[in-house]
């Protein structure tokens, strides 16, 4: 196993390893499929930096606290300080474009939502959010018209454009920074098309980000 490194392009960078902002239920197909509400704002929570592990590892899942789900996402590498920020500033602060997994605890979760209870332990455990290299910016084009799809074992399992999500990646930026300063080295996952489901042991899977990035890796059981 390998510790996470932030890498652009190829590059590994010398920049913090930071928090995670996470933005829940941006897309509304997957919210109705676990039977949430569609928010009328943004759904924000924090993984800590030590959720992070480099996505061409193979995938640890715990296998004591019952299903663990996949949740693809495209993710953001913030370059520069975001307080209060406006459109320009947000857009010039993404240093570049990933993709993550938010891996979820589903059935620690759901117990923990319905006690009221904080649900970090479902969502912010250690190797809970594998992430790839990043490509710059400037290579990505219109990020609102980018595929995110994963495969699971040879059958598609999410395929989903960013121009569904319910607020746009910039405007989101914008939303988070009024609650949450972004640092340098901080990720920012932007919310994961309809499709999700658990992961087992033997898994094979594959990502990608339209023709941007494309990522193989295994899963283990712990």
């Amino acid at each position: 196993m390998h510790m996470y490194r932030h890498i652009v392009d190829g590059r590994k960078l010398d920049l913090p390893i930071g928090k995670v902002v996470c933005v829940g239920r941006n897309y509304a197909a997957h919210a109705r499929e676990l039977n949430n509400p569609v928010p009328t704002a943004p759904v924000l929570f924090i993984k800590p930096s030590t959720s992070l592990s480099p996505m061409a590892d193979p995938i640890t899942i715990p296998s004591v606290h019952g299903e663990c789900h996949f949740e693809t996402e495209m993710s953001l590498l913030i370059g520069s300080t975001l307080k209060n920020c406006d459109l320009k500033e947000a857009q010039n602060a993404i240093l570049g474009v990933g993709l993550s997994l938010d891996l979820t605890l589903r059935e620690l979760q759901q117990e923990l939502k319905e006690k009221g209870l904080p649900w970090e332990k479902a969502k912010a455990f250690d190797g809970a959010c594998p992430t790839s290299d990043f490509i710059s910016i400037g290579q990505c084009g219109d990020l609102q018209t980018q595929q995110i799809m994963l495969n699971q074992n040879g059958e598609v399992r999410q395929n989903g454009s960013t121009s569904d999500m319910l607020m746009p990646i910039v405007d989101l930026l914008v939303y988070i920074s009024q609650f949450f300063t972004l640092l340098p080295g901080d990720i920012v996952l932007t919310g994961t098309p309809a499709g999700v489901g658990p992961l087992q042991g033997g898994d094979r899977l594959a990502l990608s980000l339209s023709d941007l990035l494309h990522f193989k890796t295994e899963v283990y059981t712990s």
